[in-house]
């Protein structure tokens, strides 16, 4: 059955729907990864987006149930070349959780669109129209409100005297906590509306604010009281996370011309001049000038453009990183990130135990 990809403009994309067919508008991105689809589309940072895979198949080794980063696709929408038909699990699951997918695109050259044009909208329909409906807000609240969790949940740790690490789940992917809970900790993963002095009855040994969809800027409301207690105790923040610790002290964020999606994005660790293959997965970064040097020291840069993708305060147990450390489907250098983040953890515990 026929299907469109119908950008803003009126540009039109043929090819073939994938599943049932349903209309959905969404800001357009592409993800440059060769593997990780299963990921890509279950990531709640891909919440409102319509994700075109620049891999030309998509399906060719198949699904692995319970590899998901989150319970359900969580894109509006998919783009792709070609869709491997021996494995049904994936248009399946697409289907069943009300995801709309068109293969057959000349991928290439929606990505090409998407790079020359910038942040751009688009709708996926049976008919080659423009969308005449109201698009989707950039700065609704309505994306990480969907991905959020609606109640505190804790994860045990390994031990009763595990790390505790309140995790702040602005759409956070399952192999954060995965990490958290590998490396020993407890973990108690909280709504993004929760207020800081909630959080600090929790009494956690570290707060980590997690990835999630959207602009940063539509959050600034959640952070006004945050800076009681951010630095107060060890805290990491991880892409959308990133980007909020920057805001609430003190700095300032950008819009990207497309941004940077997908498993094979070089990062270099200013320090060492390591340079780190990454996943990311975000349409804004840390204006760099927006950072004051007495305060903040940029740790990581994005070797493609030159954007910021570490901090870290002078001053305050506070780090921060814009691609994934956990960096799911495997193992990575830059997991050494949560490495330090227990450390700094455990040291602040110890000092108050000895005073």
């Amino acid at each position: 059955m026929k299907a469109y990809l119908v950008f803003e403009d009126g540009e039109v994309f043929p090819g073939e729907w994938i599943g049932s067919p349903r209309e959905v508008p969404g800001e357009v991105v592409f993800t440059t990864g060769m593997t990780g689809y299963q990921e890509v589309v279950s990531d709640p940072s891909y919440a409102g987006q319509i994700v075109t895979f620049t891999y030309p198949l998509i399906g060719n080794y198949s699904t692995v149930p319970g590899e998901e980063e989150s319970d359900a696709p969580q894109c509006a929408g998919v783009v792709m070349s070609e869709l491997f038909e021996g494995d049904p699990h994936l248009k399946t699951w697409l289907d069943r959780h009300g995801v709309p997918g068109i293969t057959g695109v000349d991928t290439r050259s929606v990505v090409k669109k998407v790079r020359t044009q910038g942040a751009v909208r688009g709708v996926i329909r049976s008919v080659p129209e423009p969308w005449s409906a109201e698009w989707p807000d950039p700065l609704s609240l309505e994306w990480v409100h969907r991905v959020s969790v609606k109640e505190p949940v804790t994860y045990q740790g390994k031990s009763p005297e595990a790390l505790h690490v309140v995790l702040v789940d602005f759409g956070y992917k399952k192999s954060i906590r995965e990490a958290l809970l590998e490396a020993g900790c407890r973990v108690t993963v909280v709504p993004y509306t929760t207020d800081p002095a909630t959080l600090a009855e929790m009494k956690p040994d570290g707060l980590l604010l997690s990835n999630g969809p959207g602009d940063p800027k539509a959050l600034l409301p959640f952070l006004s009281g945050w800076q009681s207690l951010i630095g107060q105790i060890p805290t990491m923040g991880i892409c959308l996370g990133h980007q909020l610790l920057a805001l609430a002290l003190g700095g300032d964020t950008e819009r990207l011309p497309f941004g940077h999606r997908g498993s094979n994005h070089p990062v270099k660790e200013l320090t060492t001049g390591r340079v780190m293959i990454t996943s990311q997965n975000h349409g804004y970064a840390v204006k760099a000038d927006s950072l004051n040097p007495k305060e903040w020291q940029i740790t990581h840069k994005n070797i493609n453009d030159g954007s910021v993708e570490g901090i870290m305060h002078r001053n305050l147990p506070v780090t921060a990183v814009q691609f994934h450390p956990e960096a799911h489907p495997g193992p990575s250098d830059a997991a050494f990130l949560f490495e330090r983040f227990v450390k700094q953890m455990t040291e602040a515990k110890e000092v108050v135990m000895h005073g």
